[in-house]
């Protein structure tokens, strides 16, 4: 399970971080470099996924998602200076909940 939440939490930070830095790239004029950067980063996005030990590929994106929605909450409090006010908490619980009945309810 440990490894299952470092390879969500990795995957998350790959996926936000590189397009951010694409966002800078296009939106903020920052160098080609940020966006070549940016790409290969989202390449690896690509690829970390994978080392996930769930059969499926649409569970393990589904619950990804979930995983994804509360790391952005936490990119735009830390990287953005934007304080997440009550309802994205809640919504990043709920998300979490979710995340974690997909992954671990018991299954035949």
């Amino acid at each position: 399970m440990i490894a299952a939440i470092f390879l969500f939490i990795i995957a998350g930070i790959a996926e936000i971080g590189g397009g951010y830095l694409v966002w800078l790239w296009l939106r903020e004029s920052k160098p080609f470099t940020y966006g070549l950067a940016g790409s290969l980063i989202l390449v690896a996005y690509g690829v970390i996924p994978t080392l996930q030990n769930f059969p499926t590929f649409g569970r393990v994106y589904a619950a990804y998602g979930g995983v994804f929605i509360i790391l952005a909450v936490l990119w735009g409090w830390l990287v953005d200076r934007k304080t997440p006010d009550l309802y994205d908490w809640i919504g990043a619980a709920i998300c979490l909940i979710g995340v974690s009945i997909m992954l671990w309810a018991p299954r035949s």
